[in-house]
């Protein structure tokens, strides 16, 4: 059995900005827990760009928990703040928007399963789950000197 996990100062947004993993430009996230034994993912996501951030549907179930700045999802009418929580039901196709006046989106979702990244006709252009966290995460860090055991600390 892998040991409890214990991050301190995991909600610090403005320290070790070398702990963030590059997504795309303006995109990283910070993981907090990678678990491979139940295929899900808790982590902050950070994005300094505005408008269409992806288009993407769940295999499962999402909770988000907004930190800082705002975002929303073309298909639904409501807009998420710093202190909001969103639940997104697994099987859902959306598309996220950081609106052009926010600077610095900080979200922790918690992702079980997976995600599809579509176009607007809902064609797979890609997908996201924790072995590819895990990949992304393990070549930047290792890429900084932290080491190759260095994502271990995450992993159950």
């Amino acid at each position: 059995m892998r040991p409890d996990l214990f991050l301190s100062r995991a909600l610090d947004l403005d320290t070790d900005q070398d702990a963030w993993v590059p997504q795309a430009e303006g995109v990283w996230f910070k993981p907090l827990l990678l678990s491979v034994s139940e295929g899900y993912y808790v982590n902050l996501l950070r994005v300094t760009k505005s408008g269409v951030l992806s288009r993407h549907r769940h295999s499962g179930p999402v909770h988000a928990i907004i930190l800082r700045g705002t975002w929303h999802y073309l298909e639904h009418d409501w807009i998420v703040k710093a202190g909001d929580y969103a639940f997104e039901p697994p099987g859902e196709t959306h598309t996220l928007v950081v609106p052009e006046d926010c600077s610095e989106m900080i979200t922790l979702f918690h992702a079980s399963g997976g995600y599809v990244y579509v176009d607007p006709q809902g064609v797979a252009l890609g997908y996201e789950d924790v072995f590819t966290k895990i990949s992304a995460a393990s070549r930047h860090y290792e890429a900084l000197g932290r080491g190759a055991g260095y994502i271990e600390q995450f992993l159950r």
